[in-house]
């Protein structure tokens, strides 16, 4: 009996060595610790961020992050000493943030950029086609002519006095392209940037008489609209459920996104400025942990696969961008053919200028 206890204690023993040893062997090693950085954004880049690859692509490299969304001209006003970074929709802002956050001169990056476009219903876009106010160059795609359009909103030309616009009985009121707020969006902010320097004869509004020269027409442009959106993220939602204006401004990687991720675009036409600002999104290190991290969204080849996924341009990464949308050529201008960039003018101009178009 003693021998037979003391077989199956030894059994007993064995296996609870094995069972160690296996547990042992199945552990993992630590994880490194994940450096947590907070940042305030542009709305435009929320699904970017909350995108669960991203997510993936950040924790690999070593960050967490978190996020707030702010009007991009309005992010100067916050408590930016909260946030480790600030990453508005383009370089004009981020002086100023520089400058409100005490990082002045801080190593900016701008990891990516988005054109403007209007996004029309195609009944809208055939009645400007049709009085030259636009050309298509698809089905779904064309060129609003700015020098044209503007004429036309300065004249507060109405729907009904364009010819072939009885036939829709949607198309009423006056011609206006819906914005947002200028003061603190940037997408409205550069909308007026383009604008004025056509109708600036084509230069950059630098001082107070071109300022005068322009204003005019640039309220007429906002004071239409009535009530401003903060921001491009909700005008461009109610245009894709079916509701909203006509003529929606918004950024080409809100509409790219939609494309490369298989959503219904519904009954969009995308149109193109032919005088446009580019929107570099710049990433403004606010803290000493998310130092490195601009240059880690513009470097990092798998977190420019996913920004060009949902949209967005690459610095210098023109092929990239083609070749991920070539799919839906049918919207968009991959290339920008056609498309005058130009600058915009300096903050403190352009901010007098949306004051004026305020009114």
């Amino acid at each position: 009996m003693r021998r037979i206890l003391g077989i199956a204690l030894a059994v007993l023993l064995l296996g609870g060595v094995a069972a160690v040893a296996l547990a042992g062997g199945e552990k993992k090693p630590p994880t490194a610790p994940k450096t947590v950085v907070k940042g305030v954004i542009g709305s435009e880049k929320s699904e970017y961020f909350r995108d669960p690859d991203v997510v993936k692509a950040l924790a690999d490299k070593g960050y967490t992050v978190k996020t707030e969304t702010s009007g991009s001209w309005a992010m100067d006003q916050l408590a930016l000493k909260e946030f480790d970074f600030a990453f508005p929709s383009s370089s004009e802002p981020a002086t100023e943030i520089e400058a409100a956050a005490g990082v002045k001169g801080a190593q900016t990056t701008k990891p990516f950029f988005s054109p403007l476009v209007v996004i029309a219903r195609p009944n809208a876009a055939k009645v400007l086609a049709d009085n030259n106010l636009a050309k298509m160059t698809g089905k779904n795609s064309g060129t609003l002519l700015m020098g044209p359009y503007l004429k036309a909103a300065g004249e507060d030309r109405k729907w009904q006095q364009l010819s072939g616009s009885a036939a829709f009985a949607e198309l009423t009121g006056t011609v206006f392209i819906k914005t947002t707020d200028p003061a603190t969006s940037n997408s409205g902010a550069l909308f007026l940037a383009a604008a004025s320097n056509v109708a600036n004869g084509n230069g950059v509004v630098s001082d107070q008489a071109a300022i005068d020269r322009t204003a005019p027409l640039m309220q007429k442009l906002i004071s239409v609209q009535g009530a401003l959106e903060p921001s491009t993220d909700d005008p461009f939602r109610a245009f894709i459920s079916g509701s909203g204006e006509p003529l929606i401004l918004a950024y080409e990687s809100q509409v790219a996104s939609l494309l490369q991720q298989e959503q219904p675009p519904g009954d969009m036409v995308v149109l193109y400025p032919d005088t446009t600002v580019n929107s570099p999104h710049t990433f403004v290190p606010i803290s000493e942990n998310a130092k490195e991290l601009g240059s880690l969204l513009a470097t990092d080849p798998k977190l420019r696969r996913l920004a060009v996924r949902h949209g967005f341009r690459p610095q210098n990464g023109v092929p990239e961008f083609t070749a991920a949308t070539a799919a839906h050529t049918a919207y968009l201008n991959a290339e920008l053919t056609g498309i005058r960039q130009v600058s915009a003018p300096t903050v403190k101009i352009l901010m007098a200028l949306a004051a004026r178009a305020k009114g």
